[in-house]
């Protein structure tokens, strides 16, 4: 009975540790979170007051929808409204059937990033504003959406969005398995040619060139909706294989063929993996097998079951 006592105070000790050290490292991730979500959202405000505005742009999203009323009830209606209470409207019915179907703290640090968006943007001293502002239109396009794609990658990386249409296309791919992002576009279409319609078309120009930078920029910062394919060729895929499937909870397919120089025989993986993590796969396969021969390829699109981690 003493033994069982023994054993049993210390699993329950164990069990004590393991949930303070588990507790102890998702309070620092939510932490770090939650500033990357502040400083985003610091950034965005101050890229709306100063470029945004300066050049007159028009951003895709509800961000740009938002302005685009916000101008709309300033020149034909004389009324100033709140580009935060525009902006909250908007993103409530999304962020509310992103909470139910998509993830519940993914959904919180995203409406937390649109809540200071709105907050600071409505708040930030005008002097501060001035002191920044480039008043011309090119510079406000260029640099503006460079800053634009800066903040929205810090959102992505702390595992949230900026909301507004993210929310949308969001919720299609993990409900459908569907992209949605070619009908985000058409909406951003949209939303310029009323832009053009009621103002001018150059500045619905200009926002073109600000969304193209954003997109650019974006492209480049934030790769996790990027894929690759990798072509492992190999003689050692018992050891190989279960390394993917581990690290990236990916599958694999062999091909058992012939290398021609040395006659041997070889092992081709094919797999197709997420672009933030075939650096890290192809360093640990290189230690398996220095002599392996790994051919990466860009994927546009797959067909298929292919795992996506599912939001918090």
């Amino acid at each position: 009975m003493l033994i069982y006592d023994i054993i049993l105070a210390g699993y329950i000790n164990y069990k004590e540790e393991n949930m303070q050290v588990k507790f102890k490292a998702f309070t620092l991730y939510s932490v770090r979170r939650f500033i990357m979500v502040s400083v985003a959202a610091f950034v965005m405000a101050l890229n709306i007051n100063t470029f945004v505005n300066a050049g007159e742009i028009v951003p895709g999203g509800f961000t740009g929808l938002a302005l685009l009323i916000q101008e709309c009830f300033r020149k034909f209606f004389n009324i100033q409204i709140p580009f935060s209470v525009l902006l909250y409207v908007l993103n409530a019915v999304p962020a509310v059937v992103c909470f139910k179907f998509v993830g519940k703290r993914f959904t919180i640090f995203s409406c937390i990033m649109v809540f200071l968006t709105g907050i600071l943007t409505d708040c930030m001293p005008p002097m501060f504003i001035e002191y920044i502002r480039v008043h011309d239109t090119l510079l406000s396009a260029v640099f503006g959406g460079l800053i634009n794609a800066v903040s929205v990658s810090m959102c992505l990386f702390a595992d949230a969005t900026s909301g507004g249409t993210d929310f949308i296309a969001i919720f299609i791919s993990e409900k459908y398995g569907k992209d949605a992002w070619n009908y985000i576009f058409v909406g951003n279409c949209v939303i310029l040619i009323f832009a053009a319609s009621l103002f001018s078309l150059e500045k619905a120009l200009y926002s073109i060139i600000f969304q193209f930078a954003t997109t650019m920029v974006l492209g480049s910062l934030y790769k996790g909706y990027q894929k690759k394919t990798l072509f492992i060729i190999t003689s050692k895929p018992d050891e190989i294989y279960p390394l993917i499937r581990d690290t990236t909870r990916h599958d694999a397919t062999a091909f058992k063929g012939v290398g021609m120089f040395r006659n041997s025989e070889k092992t081709m993986l094919y797999s197709v993996v997420s672009a933030t993590e075939d650096e890290r796969l192809i360093g640990a396969i290189k230690q398996i097998d220095p002599d392996v021969f790994i051919n990466i390829l860009k994927t546009d699109h797959i067909q298929g079951r292919f795992y996506k981690q599912p939001k918090d």
